[in-house]
């Protein structure tokens, strides 16, 4: 595995999975915890508009000891790194590349392994799976494997959301909201967290925000808002909203009631951060044509004396 530390000491990995496929764990310390965001598939095949990782096309599905052996890894690697003896990982996200619920046969046994006190003993609370919306899947994840929810809402409407989460369109608004009531029921969280990336002049208006307000109270989902400052790569052709564009839309939903956050923009130096995870995947499923008018990127291939180095991205 390549290793690449950012000045903010975010930790990203690469490791190899074979086939010319890699994928990335990222570690973020912080005061009070320390997150690892793994990986559940090379590649991803949902194609949010916003993601470089959707951009690369879908690779293969990790399997379950792919899933664990980043944790293994990470933790190993920063007791060492750091000279500690207790742990340093308190807190897993399933944010890494891949839709954790397209994989889900290999995601539970995985999961159940971090919670299991003989295997690595985290509290339901502290992992969480991050999803873009697999409607049956999350009603499958409450019953078998309830762990804290991540939901990729990025839209307050389907029209803008069908353009930006593809998978919408099998899974609209509704019914995903629906779905995550239900989860609340099995949740070791009473609330769903929803992700926001904000993005410049597509979903971050006052009229977006009061209409995200309005669409949470007419469902009635126990809930919290993240908002995620938009980490730009060239292939996307979109912008970060402003930054007082962001407060101002926190204050909206906070003002209505709604906890909301926004993210810490983390390791975007070394493209670590949130929708920046590309790892080296081969574009198997002519990911370029799909996302024809969109612009894509292409990725060198690792040339063995880099030592799994990631190479520079190039744009087609």
């Amino acid at each position: 595995s390549a290793q690449h530390e950012s000045k903010d000491g975010t930790i990203k990995w690469l490791f190899d999975v074979g086939g010319g496929n890699a994928v990335e764990a990222v570690f973020i310390p912080e005061d009070d915890r320390g997150t690892l965001c793994v990986s559940s598939q090379a590649g991803c095949a949902v194609g949010c508009r916003f993601c470089s990782t959707g951009h690369q096309g879908f690779s293969r599905n990790l399997t379950t000891g792919e899933i664990t052996a980043q944790l293994w890894f990470a933790e190993h690697f920063l007791r060492r790194h750091l000279g500690r003896d207790e742990r340093v990982i308190s807190n897993v996200v399933m944010m890494g590349m891949g839709e954790p619920l397209q994989n889900y046969a290999a995601l539970v046994p995985a999961l159940r392994t971090m919670l299991d006190d003989n295997g690595y003993g985290l509290s339901r609370r502290r992992v969480t799976v991050s999803t873009s919306g697999v409607v049956p899947m999350i009603d499958r994840l409450g019953g078998d494997c309830p762990v804290a929810l991540a939901v990729s809402l990025h839209a307050p409407n389907d029209a803008l959301r069908d353009d930006l989460v593809p998978l919408n369109r099998k899974y609209p608004i509704a019914e995903l909201l629906e779905a995550c009531k239900r989860y609340l029921a099995h949740a070791p969280r009473d609330f769903i967290t929803f992700e926001y990336c904000m993005l410049d002049g597509v979903n971050d208006t006052p009229e977006h925000a009061a209409q995200l307000v309005a669409l949470v109270r007419a469902q009635g989902v126990s809930c919290k808002f993240n908002l995620i400052p938009f980490n730009p790569f060239p292939a996307s052709g979109l912008l970060r909203s402003p930054q007082a564009r962001v407060v101002a839309f926190a204050r909206i939903l906070s003002e209505a009631g709604l906890v909301t956050t926004v993210r810490k923009t983390r390791g975007d130096d070394i493209d670590a951060a949130c929708g920046q995870l590309a790892g080296d995947v081969k574009d198997r499923t002519r990911a370029a044509e799909r996302m024809a008018g969109r612009r894509t990127i292409v990725l060198q291939p690792v040339r063995a004396e880099t030592a799994g180095a990631i190479a520079a991205p190039t744009e087609r």
